[in-house]
Parts: structure tokens; C-alpha cells; sequence
């Protein structure tokens, strides 16, 4: 007896699971599954291509010394702006101030020298030369007259050759002192050596100064300290760095973008950038530089960008997320990206709803922007298309819109 019951109740059970999945059956025969639809819709599509890239400075300048020799003080730290020419660094130079002493006192004495020879010294010759012409001609009209007396044998031979000899004298000491006359002239060998010997002075006097110069160490142009390797105290050589600073200008960014977004970019495009520590703070940037080349390795084009009015907060080598605006049309006929779907035959096609039914339509498609892709055509304003991928065509289907939900998650 019990078991008969037992069977009954199986039996009761299933004619009831029966008569419900009948009717739920039936249902779902005659008016279809509930799908995710999106209505076709025209408005603004705006085109974007969005990178991640860094702050540039203008320039990135490692600053150190072309001497060796000690730190007496380091006058900056990092963080700090410097102006041109301001002091950064400077080394202990009292044997370069010595030896530019050293080099004035001979630059000094060069210049007395010159003076000497052009001034004293022409004068001096002057006068030498002038009394060796009196000497000549006193032993020339000797001469002559001894001359005379020997042809009238009035004056032995031997006279007459001291006569001669002390004229021949008397010419040589004026030929002697007019070349000295001519020496210390302005185109004269004395004064052309003093003056060589000036210059060499001068040349030296000029390196010292140099070196010393050498040992206070400069910001070259408007700099920011970036990093800062020296202390006082430190032995410091040529090659070594010991500061790096980021000259002020005009703030750029780099940034590497896929090669398969070169056809929507073009230089003197505008965009909208943040920095990934600042989001809610966008400026505008504008493109100036497209790489000719692509970075094999990673498949990307490096970009820049001018940012005419930067932030405070941009800080160098800074990350930031940069949004180009490559393409932008109105009154476009919009859908949701999932709606498109592909064919063996390599058309697009997407699901629209007619009478309670899924059919496939052939498609053409336009610009991209994120989730969002433009329908040139195929399908009109109005028409509700379906998002969901498992429904295939021919399928009874009851729509459900979701026009709202998708226009959130875009915008997010």
C-alpha cells in the first residue's frame, strides 16, 4: 500500500511539473526570449585616441666641472630654481688666484718694455745716431784733408792710414746706430720682440683668468635642480657629474601610441591631457611631432605634445593620460560596438527586432569612438538593435531596452 502511494505521488509530481513547463513553454514559443536592445539613434561621435606618456623638460643638462679640484660650497639644493648665471658650485682656487697674480705682474713687466722700447730707447738711438754722424763727418773732412797732404807730401803714409781707419770707424758706429734707430722705430725688430713678448704675456695673463673663472661654476640659462650628486669637501674631475637640471621653457609630453592609430592623428591636432595623480585636472595639449619611425619591439610611434598653459602641479617625467580628438561627426547614426557582429563572407552585420523576430542586416561601418561605432548603412534611426551575442537570427525574441545603461557605461 505504501508503495502504491509512494508512485502516486511521483506521478502526481511530474503531471504537475508538466502542466506548468507547458504553458512557460509556450509562452517563450510564442513571444520569444527577453534580449538587450539599443535603439538607433543619431548624434555627435567624437573620434579619440588616448596614450600614456610623460613630462618633458626643454632640455635635461648635467652640470660639472672641466678642472679638477676641491668643493668649497654647493650654494643649491634639489628642488630649486636657479636663474642664468646664478651660482651653483664652487671650488677652492687659491693656486689659480697666484697664479693669476704671477701672470698680471708679467703681462706688467711686458708692457714697461714696450714702453721702454718705443719711447726711451728711440730716443737714445736718436741721440747715438746723431753723434755718430758728427763723428763721421768730422773723420770724413779729416780724411780728406790728410788726403790732400799726402799728395803734396806733407803727410807720411802711416798718418794717412790712421786717418782712414778712424773714418772707416766713424762710418761703421753710424751705420751700427742708425739700424738701432730703426730697430726701436714701429716696424722695428726690438719693438716687434717686446711687443710679441706683450702678447705672450697678455695670453697667459688671460688663462689664468680662465681657470679661476673655472673654479665658480654657473647655471647656464633658467634651470629647476633635479638631482643634486656633490658635496663639499668632494674631489671633483672633469666628466664627472654633479648636478642635473631642467632648463625652464616651453613643457612638453612624450608618449607612445599604437601604430595602428597613426591614420586618425596628424600634427596641429588638439587634445586633452591629466596626470594620472591629478585625473579630475585636464588642459589642453597640442600635437607637434609625429616619430618617422616605429619602436619594432613594442609596435608603438612616439608622440609629443605642447602644453601652452601648463598646470602647477606638472612636475618632470610625470605620467599622464592624453586624449587626442583625431576625428569628430555630426549627427551620426550611433550603436553600441557589441551590436556588430561578423560573417563568413567578412560583411558586418547586426541584429535588429521585426515582428518579434531577429533578423540579420548587412552593414556598413564608419568611425570607432570607444564602445560606440558609426552605421553608414544598413540599418535607420529608430531601429532596435540587439546586444546580446547568443541570440542567433530568425530567433522570437521580446526587446528590452537598455539605451540608458549603455549611454552610463560609455560616459564612465
Amino acid at each position: 500500500m505504501g508503495k502504491f502511494f509512494a508512485r502516486y505521488k511521483m506521478v502526481l509530481g511530474a503531471m504537475v511539473g508538466v502542466g506548468v513547463a507547458l504553458p512557460v513553454f509556450a509562452f517563450y514559443r510564442l513571444h520569444g526570449v527577453a534580449v538587450d536592445v539599443v535603439p538607433v539613434q543619431e548624434q555627435q561621435l567624437v573620434q579619440t585616441v588616448i596614450a600614456t606618456g610623460r613630462v618633458m623638460s626643454p632640455a635635461r643638462v648635467e652640470i660639472g666641472s672641466v678642472i679638477t679640484g676641491r668643493v668649497a660650497q654647493v650654494f643649491v639644493h634639489e628642488g630649486d630654481y636657479v636663474e642664468a648665471g646664478q651660482a651653483l658650485i664652487e671650488l677652492e682656487g687659491n693656486e689659480l688666484e697666484a697664479a693669476l697674480r704671477q701672470a698680471e705682474a708679467s703681462e706688467h713687466s711686458a708692457r714697461a718694455r714696450v714702453a721702454t722700447v718705443s719711447e726711451v730707447g728711440l730716443a737714445t738711438a736718436q741721440e747715438s745716431l746723431a753723434q755718430a754722424r758728427a763723428t763721421l763727418d768730422w773723420t770724413e773732412r779729416d780724411l780728406n784733408r790728410s788726403r790732400t797732404l799726402l799728395s803734396e807730401n806733407v803727410l807720411s803714409r802711416a798718418k794717412f792710414e790712421d786717418v782712414e781707419r778712424a773714418y772707416l770707424v766713424a762710418k761703421s758706429q753710424y751705420e751700427a746706430a742708425r739700424t738701432q734707430v730703426n730697430a726701436q722705430t714701429k716696424d722695428g725688430a726690438q719693438l716687434r720682440e717686446a711687443e710679441a713678448k706683450l702678447a705672450e704675456a697678455k695670453a697667459a695673463r688671460q688663462l689664468a683668468a680662465a681657470k679661476l673663472a673655472q673654479t665658480h661654476i654657473r647655471a647656464s640659462t633658467a634651470s629647476t635642480i633635479l638631482t643634486r650628486q656633490v658635496e663639499p669637501g668632494d674631489i671633483v674631475q672633469p666628466g664627472k657629474p654633479l648636478l642635473t637640471l631642467a632648463t625652464v621653457g616651453e613643457t612638453r609630453i612624450t608618449a607612445q601610441i599604437d601604430e595602428k592609430n597613426l591614420p586618425y592623428l596628424k600634427v596641429g591636432e588638439t587634445a586633452l591631457a591629466s596626470a594620472d595623480a591629478f585625473p579630475a585636472v585636464k588642459f589642453p595639449a597640442q600635437l607637434y611631432y609625429i616619430a618617422p619611425g616605429v619602436d619594432v619591439s613594442r609596435g608603438t610611434v612616439e608622440v609629443r605634445f605642447r602644453i601652452p598653459d601648463p598646470p602647477a602641479h606638472l612636475r618632470a617625467d610625470m605620467t599622464l593620460s592624453v586624449e587626442v580628438r583625431s576625428a569628430q561627426k555630426e549627427n551620426a547614426l550611433v550603436i553600441p560596438l557589441d551590436a556588430v557582429r561578423g560573417s563568413t563572407n567578412g560583411t558586418m552585420t547586426v541584429l535588429t527586432v521585426h515582428k518579434g523576430k531577429a533578423v540579420s542586416q548587412p552593414v556598413a561601418v564608419g568611425m570607432k569612438a570607444g564602445r560606440q561605432v558609426e552605421i553608414v548603412e544598413g540599418i535607420r534611426v529608430g531601429e532596435q538593435v540587439i546586444i546580446d551575442t547568443a541570440i542567433t537570427p530568425g530567433r522570437r525574441v521580446r526587446p528590452r531596452l537598455v539605451h540608458t545603461r549603455y549611454l552610463a557605461e560609455d560616459a564612465s
